[in-house]
């Protein structure tokens, strides 16, 4: 067993009092303030402004944009989803009848997810089927 496995394996053993005293005491001896980092784990002061900025590199963005994808629309309830597309599109009839033909397809692009989620909603009462992406 390597020396970090057998430390490992002895903090296992410890209690809870016995964990509590150890965290003091490499408080103490390496100048660190354990509940500084928030999740638990300890950092050096020095190294805190590093290490951040390495977790916020490494965090994806946040995606803000959303686009709507209609996959298919059952035939039975076209014309409904159709009146549907034209009031979200302000498109004429011609223009979401050859929308239609030709699915899947983005309906709308660069939304926020509400509105999205809203326009998924509306569609999938005509039994649409619709993917955000």
């Amino acid at each position: 067993m390597t020396k970090v496995e057998n430390i490992i394996e002895e903090l296992k053993s410890l209690t809870l009092l016995e964990a509590s005293e150890l965290v003091t005491q490499i408080e103490k001896v390496f100048n660190v303030d354990a509940s500084a980092a928030g999740g638990g784990s300890m950092m050096m002061p020095a190294q805190s402004a590093a290490t951040e900025n390495v977790a916020a590199e490494e965090k994806p963005e946040e995606k803000t944009s959303f686009d709507v994808i209609v996959e298919s629309i059952p035939e039975a309830k076209r014309l409904e989803a159709l009146k549907i597309l034209r009031k979200i599109t302000n498109l004429g009839i011609s223009e979401v009848k050859s929308f239609t033909s030709s699915l899947p397809k983005a309906l709308v692009e660069g939304k926020s997810k509400e509105e999205a989620e809203n326009v998924k909603k509306e569609l999938e009462v005509t039994g649409a089927v619709i993917k955000i992406v």
